[in-house]
């Protein structure tokens, strides 16, 4: 489509839907058009200059097919957008076209006994806030609950908080369904079941529209938040790895940061932890008195502890995860940072060669989590030196070489990061539900072999 074109479909969608809430002006519709993905001074360069050319906010799913039908009618790129704390430009346009903001599409839609179904635009927090007065709380959320939505953990998140006992969103049994709309000039609703529904997990909003997820919940726990810290690395390992073993010890979250991780998180200054490594730790009420000994019997020391919501500052989840990016990044813009995946046979060993061997330029930072199979494991959120694309580059063979998992948060492709490879089941959704190619297009690899992949059927699909 030539620009004039272009800008021809886009004054007929506005002319065609005038009482929708339309956000024209420039600066606005690109702040809606990004998220944080200058976490990576590789992907920062190539999105600098990519913005959508209308935004628009429906206010409930009429309005949204409304907008999809139109959208679909011109050929105009669509893109989603929920709080916008993603990390890879999941939801930055390559293409131009309409941004949907969907924090408008936020209402609980049912409570079941350990389950909730709600719009993909409710933010995970004000979610928890409405589950945990009838006794539940999410299974895992991300560092970033208070902006983050349920339809962006559910299209470009991986699990979080909560993983260490319930494992990462697309484990079986988290997510139970969900309940899409097809990028068609007549939109179908459609309701998919797990594990059909994860065809659309972590595929960036480019192979359906998701409008409700159903998800399982955990039974409702006071939590109590720690920082722990440590005169060395593996005795800080150590502490967190018999915490996450323990089974009678009730927990949520546990994170490990290697020297001098802690002395970037500014706020917590006052209690004494630069120069030391640290574990945040969120714990059971029920479970925080046997802390102390084994804290003792790894020797460390405790700098800070209090209730959920008892503190006046941060939550000390937000300094794990990829928050630990974000905290390091107001200090010293020159940080990047890896995904990685350690082996659950052998990930104490991976964990302590690997920050041995590359502690110069490389700041461990581990996260325990329960993996797709429920064996104990840890995920790593390593902060870098950043150097150059190209030893970024060789330290991610490093870890490969030593046998370690690298998810590149580095790449555009969906295939090219977390997913792995082409998936035709993932590319079928995408044919089935979004034909004409016009969400999110340019991120998912498999599109452009898409005649190459054998048929995929899927159930009340295709």
């Amino acid at each position: 489509m030539s620009d004039s074109d272009r800008r021809s479909a886009l004054a007929a969608l506005v002319a065609a839907l005038p009482e929708l809430d339309w956000i024209k002006d420039a600066p606005k519709v690109k702040r809606l058009s990004r998220d944080f993905h200058w976490f990576s001074p590789v992907l920062k360069p190539q999105l600098e200059h990519t913005f959508a050319e209308l935004a628009v906010r429906p206010r409930d799913e009429q309005e949204l097919a409304a907008i999809v039908a139109a959208c679909a009618k011109q050929r105009v790129p669509l893109n989603l957008r929920g709080g916008g704390t993603g990390n890879y430009g999941q939801l930055i346009p390559l293409d131009g076209g309409v941004m949907v903001d969907m924090t408008r599409l936020n209402a609980v839609i049912a409570m079941g006994q350990g389950t909730v179904r709600a719009q993909a635009g409710i933010r995970l927090g004000d979610l928890e806030s409405h589950t945990r007065p009838l006794g539940w709380e999410l299974r895992c959320m991300p560092s970033t609950w208070k902006l983050a939505t349920l339809g962006g953990l559910f299209g470009g998140g991986f699990g979080g908080v909560g993983s260490i006992n319930y494992g990462p969103l697309a484990a079986p049994g988290n997510v139970l369904s969900v309940r899409i709309m097809t990028m068609e000039e007549t939109p179908r609703i459609l309701t998919l079941q797990a594990p059909h529904a994860l065809l659309l997990h972590h595929a960036y909003g480019s192979n359906g529209i998701v409008l409700e997820i159903e998800l399982a919940l955990a039974p409702r726990h006071d939590w109590i938040e720690r920082l722990d810290t440590f005169a060395d690395f593996p005795a800080a390992m150590a502490f967190a790895d018999a915490l996450a073993r323990s089974p009678g010890l009730v927990k949520r979250q546990i994170a490990v940061f290697a020297a001098p991780v802690l002395d970037y998180f500014t706020d917590l200054a006052q209690a004494g932890v630069a120069g030391r490594h640290g574990v945040i730790s969120v714990v059971g009420s029920e479970s925080d008195a046997l802390l102390p000994s084994l804290l003792t019997q790894h020797e460390g020391r405790n700098a800070l502890h209090f209730a959920q919501g008892e503190n006046t500052g941060h939550s000390l989840i937000e300094y794990c995860w990829n928050h630990t990016t974000l905290q390091a990044l107001k200090t010293d813009k020159t940080l990047t940072y890896l995904q990685t995946a350690y082996s659950p046979e052998n990930y104490a060993r991976q964990v302590l060669e690997m920050e041995t061997q590359l502690s110069d330029e490389v700041m461990s930072h581990i996260e325990f989590l329960r993996d797709m199979d429920g064996a104990l494991t840890c995920s790593g959120l390593p902060l870098v030196r950043y150097s150059g694309e190209d030893r970024l580059n060789a330290i991610m063979e490093s870890y490969r070489s030593n046998g370690v998992k690298i998810n590149n948060p580095h790449v555009l492709y969906i295939e090219d990061g977390k997913q792995g490879k082409v998936r035709a089941d993932v590319v079928a959704m995408k044919r089935a539900c979004d034909p004409y190619n016009l969400l999110n297009p340019g991120k998912l690899r498999g599109w452009e072999v898409r005649d190459t992949l054998p048929d995929v059927h899927i159930p009340g699909v295709n």
